[in-house]
């Protein structure tokens, strides 16, 4: 009989996964700023195909769509995502104030978000580069 084993600690398998050729995802990865108690997350570029964008995948979330976030077993995605690191996200400086303001409401966040989504679309054409290939 196989079974399963969840890791020892859940946090330990904390990650964010962004489309690391979107300018404004890249930028909000290295901006944001979260508080110590969340412990570890990892930043993961979906473009480099690694386990955690086949774990996304297959689980059939569009990462075109929106970032990824896994924390503590549990996932969330788009303006969920946003909303979550906003409230796990450090007030100490501009930008930490600035996204808390907006995100930290969970109506703002689902409003606001298929805006961010639209420009990053934007951007990526601007740009010249394709959308994220689904598995």
């Amino acid at each position: 009989m196989e079974t399963e084993h969840a890791p020892a600690d859940p946090a330990a398998d904390n990650w964010l996964l962004y489309d690391g050729e979107c300018p404004f995802c890249s930028a909000y990865v290295r901006m944001v700023r979260l508080r110590k108690n969340l412990g570890a997350l990892r930043m993961v570029d979906a473009r480099e195909h690694g386990a955690e964008y086949r774990e996304a995948t297959e689980l059939g979330y569009d990462l075109n769509d929106g970032m990824l976030l896994k924390l503590s077993g549990r996932f969330y995605h788009g303006d969920e995502s946003i909303h979550v690191l906003a409230l796990a996200s450090s007030s100490q400086d501009w930008f930490g104030r600035f996204n808390g303001w907006i995100f930290r409401s969970r109506k703002r966040s689902a409003a606001l978000y298929p805006l961010l989504r639209s420009g990053r679309s934007m951007a990526l054409r601007l740009l010249g580069r394709e959308k994220l290939k689904q598995w």
